[in-house]
């Protein structure tokens, strides 16, 4: 299928598959303290395609994916597979994909359009929007060697039917999520519960304004048990609500959506800041400012108050139809998303925004060409680094090398500079390359400095900083550049050619006579004496009379002599050249003015 026909496909149907997955943070491996964050310059980032899917038994448009803590990606794919209904799938860090299941259609389930969930057991929980027992969808999970459960199966009537985003999981192995459909009266959806057994509880039933309706997102869970979500419609607008479901399934609408300044249509769901844990982010697919009703929003709700602030507003070259949810750096504050649509290609962006300072920045935008995906519509998953530098994994709904749909990863770009001291230097010294990779890869990884294709030596890095040390360099000149090959979290790169100068030693040559003055067929001797601040010099020494060649000598021990008794009656300007070797340069000696008599 033609890339651009498959993205529009996924456009005009993202409104009945939101991939509004489970909207927890992903895995954080490494431990942070959690202070008040402050603005931070965003730094580059290296994108790359993990894998393609092909549209076959590997499934084709994956949503969001979640990461485990050896570096394995799981999510789903809302279609293909073998009965094309759909597969649950795992990309390792290598780009190898591996499908766990792959859904009939029938009892088990079709089209999840949500993203897994993990617990600590690797097993994977998720919703399917269609099969099941009655056609209205399912909610399963499927264990780390690929067996299927079905848990509940939504009948379509007042427990709801047609989940169209993933579950959350709490400590009791509890899944909480939203059904779109159902829920008796005009079928506005419910919020629901599913125990361990597989028993089902309806939490909440919307009814429409001036309550939501048609949830089409995942619900994030606080450390009291709180849910909060959103509703695509509804509220006292009619655009879309923000609300809060209490453990009792007491439901509160926090924030209806109304006119442009302020978004509309949120079909993402919510994750919480980790400072004060009260003000919940999100995105609408529509509103704020621009032009034709706006492109989409960056918004905070406080859970406390029900306020609401836009802090950022999406225009094309940023990207427009946000309809994923947000991770949270719990260093810098900042938090990162994807749009579908926008950006240089119009084929979506990767986009970073702070909520305490408004700043919003491109990470990447998408082209649908030459592999690369197109329409992200599936949240990020976050691996945050000791360095903080993070990296991130997504998912794309088409494009890549066959139009189907990509895993990608964006990890730190790196950038390596390169210095040297002395620079010049003299023929044999010791000369110190330095450099530093930023930002700073781990402890211990090696940096390879190069002459060309040339491997000169290596470093170990420290700091950011790797160190080599030679004084085997060539007489002239030697372009040497510093190559970091990159890890699995840091990107590779490569320093700009410095441009080693090594001089010869600098050399001083002295010339004597035996007899001044001499008589006529008097034999003389004159002696030069090469001396030099490096290695003893070596090679010829020409005796000269004026321009003309009296004869060579070799150096021996610095010094070379040559013996005539063939000089003419007068007076005759001797000098003495050395020509040089591999290290020592070529000097000349003061004029010597022999008188033969």
């Amino acid at each position: 299928m033609d890339t651009s026909t498959h993205h529009r496909r996924w456009i005009l149907g993202i409104r009945r598959r939101v991939a509004g997955t489970a909207l927890t943070l992903a895995i954080v491996l490494v431990l942070a303290v959690v202070t008040t964050p402050s603005a931070q310059a965003q730094w580059s980032y290296a994108y790359s395609v993990l894998y393609s899917f092909k549209g076959g038994t590997d499934g084709e448009g994956p949503n969001a994916v979640v990461l485990d803590a050896q570096g394995n990606l799981y999510g789903a794919t809302s279609e293909g597979g073998a009965s094309g209904a759909g597969t649950v799938f795992k990309v390792d860090p290598t780009g190898k994909e591996t499908v766990l299941y792959t859904f009939t259609g029938g009892a088990d389930g079709a089209s999840p359009w949500g993203g897994v969930v993990l617990d600590t057991q690797g097993n994977m929980y998720s919703t399917t929007f269609g099969g099941g027992a009655y056609g209205q969808g399912t909610v399963f999970k499927v264990d780390p060697s690929g067996n299927e459960t079905v848990l509940y199966s939504f009948t379509g009537g007042p427990d709801g039917g047609q989940p169209r985003a993933g579950v959350v999981l709490d400590a009791q192995s509890n899944l909480y999520g939203t059904a779109s459909a159902g829920g008796g009266g005009f079928g506005y959806g419910t919020v629901f519960k599913v125990d361990p057994s597989g028993n089902e509880t309806v939490l909440h039933t919307f009814t429409g304004p001036p309550d939501g309706f048609w949830p089409s997102a995942g619900l994030f869970l606080d450390a009291h048990g709180n849910l909060y979500g959103t509703t695509s419609a509804g509220g006292t607008d009619n655009n879309g609500a923000v609300f809060k479901v209490d453990p009792s399934g007491n439901e509160t609408v926090l924030y209806s959506f109304g006119n442009k300044p302020d978004g509309q249509e949120p079909l993402a769901g919510l994750v919480m800041d980790l400072v004060e844990g009260h003000y919940l982010y999100g995105t609408t697919a529509y509103g704020g400012f621009g032009n034709r009703g706006g492109k989409g929003t960056v918004f905070w709700v406080d859970s406390q108050t029900g306020e609401e602030a836009v802090f950022d507003y999406f225009v094309r070259g940023r990207g427009s139809y946000p309809i994923a949810g947000l991770v949270v750096d719990p260093v810098s504050g900042n938090v990162y998303g994807t749009a579908c649509t926008g950006g240089t290609y119009n084929r979506g962006t990767v986009f970073w925004a702070n909520p305490y300072t408004g700043d919003l920045g491109v990470l990447h935008t998408f082209s649908g060409k030459k592999g690369d995906g197109a329409c992200p519509d599936g949240s990020l998953a976050l691996y945050l680094q000791a360095s903080g530098r993070n990296v991130l994994y997504g998912t794309t709904a088409s494009g890549g090398a066959y139009g189907w749909g990509t895993v990608f990863k964006m990890m730190p770009a790196t950038a390596t500079s390169l210095t040297s001291s002395p620079n010049p230097s003299d023929y044999g010294q010791a000369v110190t390359f330095t450099t530093v990779v930023a930002p700073a890869p781990p402890d211990g990884e090696t940096v390879t400095f190069m002459k060309g294709k040339a491997v000169l030596g290596t470093g170990p890095l420290s700091g950011g900083t790797a160190i080599f040390t030679t004084a085997a360099l060539r007489v002239g000149k030697t372009s040497v550049t510093a190559v970091y090959g990159g890890d699995s979290n840091f990107a590779g790169s490569t320093s700009k050619a410095v441009k080693q100068v090594v001089d010869k030693y600098p050399t001083t040559t002295a010339l004597s006579s035996s007899l001044n003055p001499s008589q006529s067929a008097q034999a003389v001797t004159f002696t030069a004496q090469v001396t030099s601040s490096g290695a003893p010099p070596t090679g010829i020494v020409k005796f000269l009379d004026g321009a003309s060649k009296l004869g060579l000598d070799r150096l021996r021990g610095g010094v070379a002599s040559f013996t005539t008794s063939k000089l003419a009656v007068g007076t005759h300007a001797i000098t003495a050249q050395y020509l040089g070797d591999a290290a020592s340069d070529k000097s000349t000696s003061p004029v010597l003015d022999q008188v033969v008599q």
